[in-house]
């Protein structure tokens, strides 16, 4: 079988109420786009029906089922699903994407001229329809400037998840990603900006879907460890580049 030209990426754990209709809507609208697709969801070890709802998607020989045999965090997920992909481009996209495909176009046409499009919350042309709560809002603006001043990324929407890959920066960056964890999303931006590829921002249609996992209280002591990994990681990946080329500007991260 050839090789699909796009690649979506959808990890998923306890999806068992939406997983059959999201990957129905990525089948329709990537597949209106171009045919030549594949869609790869990322179990990771779901204790629910997940598995059980996504089977007749299965039937559709371009719907693939990765599963992990323990949870090991959406950042595994992610890197092992963009990993695997065979697209020449690849799109990462959470379980709750549907609302976000109508900006797909607007990205593939971006990509042209990058090596990444960020699907983004936070810059002109964004349609968010239901937003966050206000206290996590307020909370996630915080964390995400510490991010980026820790990483030195200037990217304003680190975690949205919807982000569209070139196939060579997806390989070279998701090789060297080490965080399993929700972190991963700001590491891997990082990377690739060390690395020398390209990346751009996009406002999108994005919506906030109810029952959201994420607690900050419980995951900011454990993601500001993950902070100091990728801020070393990076740093070494940069130094890397610029032992090899003494001439490239490539940032630094904050810190010692």
């Amino acid at each position: 079988m050839a090789a699909p030209r796009i690649s979506v990426v959808v990890p998923a754990f306890n999806e068992e109420r939406h997983i059959a209709a999201t990957v129905a809507r990525v089948v329709d609208a990537v597949g209106a786009l171009d045919p030549a697709f594949e869609v790869l969801v990322v179990d990771n070890a779901s204790t629910d029906g997940t598995v059980g709802e996504l089977a007749p998607a299965l039937e559709d020989p371009r719907v693939k089922l990765l599963r992990n045999e323990r949870n090991l965090g959406k950042g595994h997920s992610v890197r092992r699903g963009m990993l695997e992909a065979r697209g020449a481009l690849r799109l990462h996209c959470d379980a709750d994407c549907a609302v976000s495909l109508a900006s797909l176009p607007a990205m593939l046409r971006d990509i042209e001229d990058a090596d990444v499009v960020v699907g983004s919350r936070a810059v002109e042309g964004a349609q968010v329809g239901r937003r966050q709560p206000l206290r996590r809002r307020i909370a996630g603006h915080g964390f995400i400037a510490l991010c980026r001043l820790t990483l030195r990324e200037p990217t304003h929407d680190l975690f949205c998840g919807f982000k569209l890959w070139r196939g060579e920066a997806a390989d070279a960056t998701f090789a060297r990603v080490e965080l399993p964890g929700w972190v991963f999303d700001a590491e891997a931006l990082a990377i690739a900006r060390a690395l020398g590829f390209r990346i751009t921002e996009r406002g999108i249609a994005w919506s906030d879907r109810s029952g959201s996992r994420l607690h900050m209280r419980k995951v900011l002591v454990p993601v500001l460890q993950e902070l100091r990994r990728a801020r070393a990681t990076v740093r070494a990946i940069a130094a890397e580049r610029r032992a090899a080329d003494p001439l490239t500007d490539v940032p630094r991260p904050a810190g010692r």
